[in-house]
């Protein structure tokens, strides 16, 4: 394999400032179990962007972010209704169901994202002992897909899900990068749009491994102390999570990582638009590029270079970047995929 690798930005290191945040938190003797000024700091920093409202709890990964967040939200006999290529879904290998005891129902979305009238549908049987109980909405920001949610489009969803009594969940494992997309700050897309919990994303945006939940909803978090240590998701040494957080939220680190790796993708849909060979599949709008070559094509360019198959039924990949990826990174991996196709 040669150059960066395309194939998450999960695969991106951890930026130096984070890591800088980490060795500054490693002085003294100091409580365990987030009962630190380093965490406080950090439940200053989301209530200074979430609003005052916003209780934070750190955890390790994204799929415990997910699973604790929607423990909070549902009952053993209720549903989370989600997209079909949610990550709940497919990506994290039926732990949402196998933990919280509850059915996902999945729905059909346009271009990664849920619809009113796709969710409406899935919805029904309310009061009937027989049928599973909707209680949550659970959508992805920005999507699978790379595609984003406008602020009007999650507001519709919330509107509508809140005046049938059910909750909103968002998983926003790129959450930085929608709001860099939208030029929104992290609060106005979560309470502008009205969401009840949020599941933060911030090792893909350049910390080593943290995740938040944040309860926006007054009365959901009374539980989340025994259900983040239930789901062994509860640090002892948890100043060294906090203070990644604190690193990307005390400034514009977030939105600087996050606007970087989205300008990186659009940089490389840019140098390919047009291109006999490839087709860019979904609109570009985070630092995600789908695209459909042949076969041939994505085996050779996967003898050079890490990128992943994303739908092999219609030979579409997935070319991530990252807080990390440079335009050397991107041009050179582009003019390598001008050379491959045109052979």
């Amino acid at each position: 394999m040669t150059g960066a690798s395309f194939g998450s930005d999960n695969h991106a290191g951890a930026h130096p400032d984070v890591l800088a945040a980490i060795t500054e938190a490693n002085t003294g003797w100091v409580p365990g179990y987030g009962d630190d000024p380093v965490t406080h700091e950090a439940e200053r920093l989301f209530r200074r962007h979430f609003g005052e409202q916003a209780q934070m709890f750190p955890v390790f990964n994204g799929t415990g972010a997910n699973v604790v967040s929607l423990q909070a939200m549902t009952r053993s006999f209720e549903a989370v209704v989600c997209s079909e290529g949610a990550h709940i879904n497919v990506d994290e290998c039926g732990a949402p169901e196998k933990l919280l005891g509850s059915k996902l129902i999945d729905v059909p979305s346009v271009a990664g994202k849920l619809t009113v009238e796709a969710v409406d549908r899935a919805v029904w049987g309310i009061g009937d002992q027989h049928h599973v109980q909707a209680r949550v909405v659970s959508l992805t920001e920005s999507t699978e897909l790379g595609t984003v949610y406008t602020v009007a489009e999650l507001r519709a969803l919330a509107d509508w899900a809140h005046g049938r009594g059910l909750l909103v969940h968002v998983d926003g494992a790129r959450f930085a990068n929608a709001a860099a997309s939208l030029g929104v700050s992290l609060g106005d897309l979560a309470g502008d749009a009205d969401i009840d919990v949020l599941s933060f994303g911030a090792t893909k945006n350049g910390a080593l491994g943290a995740e938040a939940v944040v309860v926006l909803k007054p009365g959901l978090a009374d539980v989340l102390p025994f259900l983040r240590k239930q789901s062994m998701q509860l640090a002892s040494k948890m100043r060294f999570v906090s203070a990644q957080l604190v690193a990307l939220l005390e400034g514009d680190l977030w939105l600087r990582n996050a606007t970087h790796a989205n300008a990186m993708a659009t940089r490389l849909s840019a140098a390919l638009d047009g291109l006999d060979g490839v087709r860019i599949s979904h609109p570009v709008q985070v630092n995600a590029v789908f695209a459909v070559l042949a076969r041939e094509h994505i085996e050779s360019l996967q003898s050079r270079h890490t990128f992943y198959v994303w739908d092999e039924n219609a030979d579409q990949v997935r070319w991530m970047t990252a807080w990390s990826t440079t335009e050397a990174d991107v041009d050179a991996f582009a003019a390598d995929v001008r050379a491959t196709v045109s052979v």
